[in-house]
């Protein structure tokens, strides 16, 4: 089974199943006894709670965000050159061990 890690705001990091086709979101949500990644929308596209810190070493194998995306992105707590949408983030199996970091806070304008 594929996996990913969620760095928590404290620096914990939390190591997770990450099914191939499922979200980063829904990952996280299937984890919510171990972390917490709000998603308000429910994957919507249309807030920016699901924001994740994507690491550098893999954000260059993202597929690249759409503009909906990079418009939400804007409204992101904490925005930084690797930030990415937890729910526009699909597992494939070039993504296994894909390394995230949870903001330190959420910005919901829901």
């Amino acid at each position: 089974m594929p996996k990913m890690t969620f760095i928590k705001a404290d620096g914990e990091r939390v190591e997770v199943e990450a099914p191939n086709g499922l979200s980063v979101l829904e990952i996280a949500h299937e984890n919510g006894d171990k972390l917490f990644l709000e998603g308000a929308c429910e994957g919507s596209l249309a807030c920016s709670t699901c924001h994740v810190i994507v690491e550098p070493e893999w954000y260059e194998l993202l597929v690249d965000a759409t503009e909906d995306e990079e418009d939400m992105l804007d409204l992101a707590f904490g925005l930084t050159q690797t930030s990415r949408l937890g729910c526009q983030i699909i597992m494939r199996p070039e993504l296994d061990g894909l390394v995230v970091r949870l903001p330190a806070a959420t910005r919901n304008m829901m």
